[in-house]
């Protein structure tokens, strides 16, 4: 089968609008920005919305700021934008690494960074790369009572299951708030069968130095089974402990002891558990590198 269930379409004019319209529509509707996740899946009758809720208007989720040491992501900013700014490559590098290697340059043009996100596939780039860096979702919708209200919630909370996130239904995702030291670095790395595939397994780091000692530490797993794709053991151990390669071996030993990967096309679990305590080597290596190279910023 490819081709979708009939279905309603509508354009949303702001972002009280849309949420105006999933409470209108119920659970059956979809928000839909870039949709190369949810038009597939429509495709494949994997997904079958009565009621798509296009946002591409809604310019004000598009926007990139960076202010008192907060780097703020609207959630309909494109990969391409998020890839191509300057200011995110020098505040938060990680970010940058996951950027390249999602897709290719048709869908990162396309492509949002909230729809990524709001998909929660298990081997997507952007969720461990947020969960390491401690981001905080920014979710609005509007009460029973027709009172419109705010809400945020650690990415670390944010997924519930694969494909499945605390988003409720007549809630729109609209921001991702990432915390920026000058003391950090932070990096992801990724295998993938072919470029541009989904990952096989990957790592994310952020590590913040007093000296050669680690004060604080964000370890984000990919396609490998780790709850909510956080290496929470791993972190634990390293906090306190020196930058040595000593330490992020065995770092990397307890991130890989602790995920459970699944058998499946793109490989075994024993191969990708393997991967997993190596990609975490790898990325707490680089993410130190990247520490302490005196990049001031500030916010504006």
């Amino acid at each position: 089968m490819q081709v979708p269930a009939q279905f309603e379409y509508q354009r949303a004019t702001s972002v009280e609008h849309a949420i105006a319209l999933l409470n209108r529509h119920g659970p059956e509707s979809r928000v839909v920005a870039g949709g190369h996740s949810l038009i597939p899946m429509m495709k494949l009758r994997l997904a079958q919305p009565e009621m798509l809720i296009d946002i591409n208007d809604l310019t004000e989720l598009a926007e990139l700021h960076f202010q008192e040491g907060v780097l703020r992501l609207g959630a309909l900013l494109r990969h391409a934008d998020l890839l191509a700014s300057p200011e995110v490559g020098l505040l938060c590098p990680m970010l940058h690494d996951a950027e390249r290697v999602i897709a290719d340059p048709v869908v990162r043009n396309r492509g949002t960074v909230g729809g990524s996100v709001c998909q929660a596939d298990p081997s997507e780039d952007l969720s461990g790369a947020f969960c390491a860096l401690r981001a905080m979702a920014v979710i609005r919708g509007r009460s029973d009572g027709g009172e419109a209200y705010t809400r945020e919630v650690p990415m670390r909370e944010f997924f519930t299951g694969p494909y499945q996130t605390v988003v409720a239904d007549a809630e729109l995702l609209v921001e991702l708030r990432v915390p920026i030291f000058p003391d950090a670095g932070s990096a992801y790395v990724k295998v993938d069968r072919r470029s541009g595939d989904w990952a096989v397994a990957a790592a994310a780091a952020v590590v913040r130095l007093d000296g050669d000692t680690i004060t604080d530490v964000g370890i984000g797993l990919t396609a490998v089974g780790a709850r909510n794709f956080v290496a929470r053991e791993a972190e634990e151990y390293l906090r306190g402990r020196a930058a040595s390669p000593e330490h992020f071996a065995e770092a990397g030993r307890i991130a890989a002891e602790h995920c459970s990967p699944a058998d499946d096309q793109r490989g075994p679990a024993d191969y990708k558990r393997h991967l997993a305590g190596e990609l975490t080597v790898r990325a707490l290596e680089q993410a130190v590198a990247r520490a302490g190279r005196g990049v001031k910023w500030r916010s504006r």
